[in-house]
């Protein structure tokens, strides 16, 4: 089987910092390697694989600002798509814009939807219900309008991951920096708890940070420990008493609440979206209503079991668990 990964180029893939697609990508690409099959990654030149790279953009358009975005994607999706026969399976993890060359070619094409679908881009998604094979990352990200094939949680690579046993004291608030994924909220939970807050991550939204984060950061109870690279998270996460992630919208899949368990951190969450899917109430966090509940959260995390969280994300967003779901989708396409 020949499988053909076609990743974003907004960043590298892997990232080196913020990318939840391109890290999924090559989840994906270096485990179907590991499992012996052809793979071929398409990202941009300065991308890592063990498998084969193709690419027509050298740098993500986030690393060179002389890159025209548009230009980019138009050039990286056309370049697979003219060679599409030389491939069994398409397995599209950019989003909807390659759904357009869906009914031009020949080879089968599953589509991941990453993150949450508006309102705006359902139609593209519908259009192409009968000519493409959609994956959701979650069950509760499902939206009505669209056809699955099946849920396919992602999967990360556990060795990759530090296990601590004896974490320091502080809370920690890892994930974009936007109104949505509730940064306030979690400085809220920290200062009525009483406790340190670490908070890192992608600024996406730079008003939201000045007004509602930036007037909160002392840099002794609450601090800001910027976007900081692989290396840099890991450290964060292992470390931390316990992750906050008072999710305010919910999305598909937040990466941070897996690679938190995966590190051994139990997590305090909204039960919002998916969040009832990645945390065990009670076993490896707590699934709170508010802020008032989170703030109680705080004071039981010494009841869970730091090793059970790191057991329950091997066993259920382990990369090998996710191959094994995307080979099943590859197999029931090809018969």
């Amino acid at each position: 089987m020949k499988i053909a990964i076609l990743s974003p180029v907004i960043s590298r893939t892997p990232p080196l910092k913020y990318g939840p697609a391109e890290q999924v990508a090559s989840n994906i690409a270096e485990g179907l390697v590991e499992k012996g099959f052809d793979v071929t990654l398409f990202a941009t030149g300065n991308s890592a694989t063990k498998g084969k790279l193709s690419s027509i953009c050298e740098r993500p358009f986030d690393e060179d600002p002389s890159v025209d975005p548009i230009v980019a994607e138009c050039l990286h999706i056309s370049h697979l798509m003219e060679q599409a026969d030389n491939f069994d399976i398409i397995h599209n993890n950019f989003g909807f814009l390659p759904l357009a060359w869906s009914r031009l070619i020949k080879t089968p094409m599953v589509t991941t939807i990453h993150g949450s679908l508006s309102s705006k881009i359902i139609p593209v998604y519908k259009k192409y219900n009968n000519s493409v094979h959609y994956v959701s990352i979650s069950n509760s990200g499902r939206n009505p309008e669209i056809d699955y094939t099946a849920t396919v949680y992602n999967g990360i690579n556990i060795n990759e991951f530090i296990f601590s046993r004896e974490p320091e004291d502080y809370l920690l608030f890892f994930g974009r920096i936007h109104p949505d994924s509730g940064t306030r909220e979690a400085i809220e939970i920290a200062i009525k708890a009483k406790r340190k807050l670490i908070i890192s991550g992608l600024i996406q939204d730079q008003e939201y940070f000045d007004r509602k984060v930036k007037p909160n950061i002392n840099n002794e109870d609450i601090l800001y420990a910027g976007n900081p690279d692989q290396p840099g998270k890991l450290k964060l996460l292992s470390q931390a008493f316990a992750l906050l992630y008072p999710l305010v919208f919910p999305g598909s899949f937040e990466p941070s609440v897996v690679e938190a368990m995966a590190c051994g951190t139990p997590v305090i969450a909204f039960n919002v979206g998916p969040m009832s899917e990645f945390i065990l109430h009670e076993k490896t966090g707590f699934l709170v209503s508010d802020t008032d509940e989170a703030i109680e959260a705080v004071k039981k995390i010494n009841s869970i079991n730091r090793s059970q969280c790191t057991r329950w994300t091997s066993s259920m967003f382990s990369r090998q668990k996710m191959i094994e779901g995307y080979l099943k989708v590859y197999n029931k396409i090809l018969g």
